[in-house]
């Protein structure tokens, strides 16, 4: 028999967006629920964002290790043992899964661990193992279900030869020879992953260029780096065809009009995301679906009265970071004060790759196509003092500016810590910051930060050392 429980809020889903709109509503004084099928954290903590940069974490001491005699060390016999990587990444996930199990004690959140799904205005029934263990009613209910790794017809992952990037966060084996389909940020990591620690890594991207979300420039820079490292990109190419043999696959590649068929160790299919609409109870609702993702509007609303939406389940871009500040509007809209809707121009987005990669703003290209006159100026990691100290050479910053009014548009990097860098140009995009504050913002001396300095002085003539 089903308890009976009532919230002012319920929260369907407790990855980035659910545990914070959570927090966000028992700190504004409403009794809040939580519920999770899987594991508090969601996918972010335990099979996205934290086990990968722990993954990566790894690689990327690998790859320093082997550089050691560039900076007076020795190290002989370098290996690495794979379970002991996947132990301790799965150790960090487990140590933040626990971390947001105390947050919802400490903001006295109620958890219920099984699956929810919408029953009627107002209410949400809970089951674990088919049976019933909760029947919720709520003022306000919050769906953040999240999404999953789209498959390709005929080419699903099935753990052992193909893999999703579940898969592949905790591999069995390591493959000598990897085809990775898909170069966005998930594909593009896991490559970077295995290729530096010794994989043979072969990357097909549909589309005409790798990081297509990425500035052409950045792209461009980013191909030629990976190649460099040994990696095969091919652009304008697609996997017809995924055959499975004892130990290996056999995928039939198409490019240029031309087919071929190559074998490779394991494969990982990086082609987007889902998101989680199914059995949640919208059916005889009004919300919206839209290519598997909910429709909200610019507070996270959908269009059945007191229920919401945030995070990959709706609308990109799909990070966990816009997640939580969708959340944080949502619930805060809910109770009554006035936040201000999320502009998604100021979201930046990091790829954790060697090199890195991240942005902020329009590229150049869009920024042209909606009708800018820009100025744009770029800045070369080889000229950066920190840089050539860090032995991290390779790289630039590039930011896009409008010639009339001096807006920031965009801001675009790759190199090393990037993905720390740009959240100073996300700050100077929220406050609407001109070409002009920045030139006269003093940047700290010797850090890698003097290029974001650099990049702006040179879209107007105006670089110290270049």
């Amino acid at each position: 028999m089903a308890e009976q429980h009532s919230f002012d809020l319920v929260v369907v889903g407790s990855g980035p967006g659910g545990y914070t709109g959570a927090i966000r509503a028992s700190q504004l004084g409403m009794n809040v629920a939580i519920v999770e099928r899987e594991l508090l954290g969601g996918i972010c903590l335990n099979w996205g964002c934290i086990p990968t940069k722990a993954l990566l974490r790894t690689s990327e001491l690998f790859h320093l290790m082997h550089r050691a005699k560039e900076f007076g060390l020795k190290a002989d016999n370098i290996s690495f043992d794979l379970d002991a990587v996947v132990k301790r990444s799965r150790a960090v996930s487990g140590q933040l899964n626990a971390g947001v199990k105390h947050l919802m004690k400490k903001n006295k959140i109620t958890v219920f661990e099984g699956h929810a799904k919408l029953a009627g205005r107002g209410k949400v029934s809970v089951t674990k193992d088919n049976a019933p263990i909760a029947d919720i009613t709520a003022k306000h209910i919050i769906l953040a279900t999240g999404a999953r790794a789209r498959d390709l017809p005929g080419m699903e992952a099935d753990g052992e030869l193909i893999w999703s990037y579940r898969h592949a966060l905790v591999p069995k084996v390591f493959p000598k020879t990897l085809l990775v389909i898909g170069s966005g940020a998930i594909g593009i990591e896991f490559a970077s992953f295995f290729q530096t620690l010794g994989s043979k890594v072969t990357v097909v991207e549909v589309m005409d260029r790798i990081l297509p979300v990425e500035d052409a420039e950045i792209s461009a820079f980013a191909h030629k780096a990976f190649e460099k490292q040994g990696m095969v990109i091919r652009t304008k190419a697609g996997v017809k065809a995924l055959k499975k043999g004892a130990n290996n696959v056999t995928a039939t590649i198409e490019q240029g009009g031309k087919t071929e068929d190559l074998i490779f160790d394991r494969v990982i299919s990086a082609v987007g995301i889902v998101g989680n609409v199914e059995n949640i109870g919208l059916e005889n609702t009004k919300i919206k679906v839209e290519k598997t993702h909910v429709v909200i509007d610019k507070y996270c609303a959908t269009g059945e009265p007191g229920v919401y939406a945030i995070g990959d389940l709706c609308g990109p871009p799909w990070l966990a970071h816009k997640a939580g500040h969708e959340a944080v509007i949502c619930v805060e809209k809910i109770a009554g004060l006035h936040p201000h809707p999320l502009d998604t121009s100021t979201i930046p987005g990091c790829t954790y790759c060697q090199p890195q990669i991240a942005s902020v703003g329009l590229t150049e290209q869009a920024a042209k196509d909606k009708g800018h006159q820009v100025k744009v100026g770029r800045f070369p990691f080889v000229a950066n003092g920190k840089a050539i100290a860090l032995g991290e050479t390779q790289g630039f910053v590039k930011t896009v500016f409008d010639a009339k009014t001096g807006e920031l548009l965009g801001a675009h990097m790759i190199g090393a810590e990037v993905t720390e860098m740009i959240q100073g140009f996300g700050i100077a995009k929220t406050l609407e910051t001109t070409e002009e504050d920045l030139m006269h913002a003093v940047f700290p001396h010797p850090t890698l930060s003097e290029m974001m300095h650099e990049s702006v002085l040179d879209a107007y003539g105006k670089a110290i050392n270049m």
